[in-house]
């Protein structure tokens, strides 16, 4: 029935997309935008009708908690489907969010809770006083609106299709190519701003109290952070704080579910969310253009051929190694894992390169023909084409400087016992395999004190967080461990304790490589014994509940008499 579901919608909208493609009248109202909302929403109330016909031990911890028991009446369906604050723009959300906050659940204390912590209503009202979180959004929808208005008539997408910066250089005409995608970006940061506002001052945006400040959280429908979109420094993060709930709606509702059941999303699921992705966009060849392109960059950014090895030939010889950890740690200290006084020039570099890549690579988002997107890529050389063409060639296996890479590493980290590119591609000692009960055990004993620190540095990062807090060479507090440190795990959805935002989960929150997120989340946790042990803490049960706590009740670690870690992973 879900399947059913999609097709139909997916089809219903395609009929709008190609009317819209041949007519091209902009007289006429264009009502795409909000049928994309809504497919979203009735994809998801399908699957979660679906989800409440079947037995709860047959469901992840997501579905059963957006699992539909009961058929909403015909009032409170055509309530959730025409909401009006999110109709036209979004953001989407699931039935049973709605259902919540119709019937107020959605605002009741957690247990243990001190009642008098508990945020100010109007009179009888359930609902947390909304007003002025809700007018910041408006205001900072309303700025970047003007702001829109004051550049879109500076920075045209005519200005780089009829060559009026033919005259310019090379570096004033890719300024001028940003320029336009930064002014096409304030527009949607405005409009969602404003629907965020919406959803907030009804008080359907609620989160929950903020374990840090105790004050009411309004981020439940967040769309998306222009900050965490114009400091980006790797792909990543760029994609990861753009249309978030879009993001949440494909990894839930696409990437997950064509997944069998006790195994890891593969190329297979990347491909299908992709693919789900473009066609949700509609039929313009831009938009093709624009995600063929990002799949190559996010190639080189970690390059993962592996994932996309239908569009790159098997002759380019490329080793699924991350191109980040052959540069990054150059940057770091050895010992101390400190970012060193050069670190800085690699943070701007980084920025620079992700911008100038996905200028490019948006471009045709916004001239839509294949006439006018090559018309915009030649006016700028192609740069980015070119530069990914050069960069999958510098990293090949067989290329000079990746091996020169190698031997520095492998010198830099005091000649540990692999070399640094197989310390990149995966933690040693991890074995997986499928039991067939719907789960997937990994399992890891590698003593702490073996470790080489450059794999320390690079999977306590993370990559989709510069911020070099982790690497700090003062003594975290004393709070500083799972519980509370800012890295997240990259597999995990956005369930349970962890509260982490599959959004920032790769492309359209798929991951970019599933089999090195249970390694990634392996580390972490062996990171955290690391941390306990430096400080003396307990490895007993107080480790198992700090764990649990932050990853959920499918993690569980234990240190043994000689020092190994062994954790177990179930998919959640």
């Amino acid at each position: 029935m879900p399947w059913i579901g999609f097709v139909f919608l997916m089809g219903h909208m395609s009929v709008s997309h190609v009317y819209r493609h041949y007519v091209n009248d902009a007289d006429i109202v264009d009502i795409t935008g909000a049928q994309m909302v809504l497919v979203m929403k009735l994809c998801a109330f399908c699957w979660n009708v679906h989800d409440g016909r079947l037995p709860d031990e047959d469901l992840e911890e997501f579905q059963r908690d957006r699992a539909i028991k009961e058929l909403p009446s015909l009032l409170d369906y055509a309530g959730y489907v025409l909401f009006f604050p999110s109709l036209m723009a979004g953001p989407a959300f699931d039935y049973v969010e709605y259902r919540r906050w119709l019937q107020t659940t959605m605002f009741e204390l957690p247990p243990g809770t001190d009642p008098a912590k508990a945020p100010k209503t109007r009179k009888k009202r359930r609902i947390p006083r909304s007003g002025t979180p809700a007018t910041i959004k408006a205001l900072k929808g309303v700025m970047w609106v003007l702001i829109y208005l004051k550049l879109a008539g500076m920075y045209p997408i005519g200005i780089v299709l009829d060559g009026r910066d033919a005259q310019y250089s090379l570096a004033r005409r890719m300024f001028i190519l940003h320029m336009v995608n930064f002014t096409n970006r304030t527009k949607y940061y405005g409009v969602w701003f404003l629907a965020e506002g919406s959803c907030i001052l009804s008080g359907i945006g609620y989160k929950g109290l903020n374990a840090k400040t105790g004050r009411p959280d309004w981020d439940r429908l967040q769309n998306v952070n222009p900050l965490g979109i114009e400091l980006a420094q790797n792909s990543r993060a760029y994609l990861g704080n753009w249309n978030m709930n879009t993001n949440n709606w494909l990894r839930n509702y696409m990437y997950l579910r064509v997944t069998p059941k006790g195994k890891r999303p593969g190329f297979v699921a990347s491909l299908a969310t992709f693919l789900t992705s473009a066609l949700w966009h509609g039929f313009e060849p831009g938009y093709y253009m624009t995600f063929v392109l990002a799949a190559f960059i996010q190639t080189v950014a970690k390059s993962k051929c592996s994932q996309f090895e239908i569009l790159i030939p098997q002759s380019a010889n490329i080793t699924p190694t991350d191109t980040r950890r052959l540069v990054r740690p150059f940057f770091l200290s050895p010992t101390t894992l400190a970012p060193l006084p050069s670190k800085i020039y690699y943070d701007i570099f980084s920025w620079l390169m992700t911008q100038l890549a996905f200028t490019f690579c948006t471009t045709p988002f916004i001239a839509l023909s294949l006439t006018d997107s090559l018309s915009a890529w030649r006016g700028v050389n192609f740069y980015c084409i070119i530069g990914v063409a050069v960069a999958l060639a510098a990293f090949a296996d067989a290329s000079p400087l990746r091996k020169y890479l190698k031997v520095r590493l492998s010198k830099r980290s005091g000649g540990g016992r692999k070399k640094a590119e197989e310390l990149s591609d995966k933690s040693e000692g991890h074995e997986t395999e499928d039991h067939g009960h719907g789960m997937a055990t990994t399992t890891s004993s590698q003593p702490l004190r073996d470790r080489d620190p450059l794999d320390t540095a690079e999977n306590s990062a993370g990559e989709d967080n510069d911020i070099d807090s982790l690497h700090s060479t003062s003594q975290p507090h004393d709070g500083d461990t799972l519980r509370n440190r800012s890295s997240r795990p990259r597999f995990l959805d956005g369930t349970g304790a962890s509260g982490y935002n599959a959004a920032r989960h790769g492309a359209m929150g798929v991951s970019d490589d599933p089999g090195r997120d249970f390694d990634d989340l392996i580390e972490q946790v062996k990171e955290e014994v690391r941390i306990r042990r430096g400080r003396g803490m307990s490895m007993g049960p107080s480790l198992q509940a700090a764990v649990q706590e932050r990853f959920g009740s499918g993690v569980s670690a234990r240190v043994d008499r000689e020092g190994n870690v062994d954790v177990d992973v179930r998919r959640m």
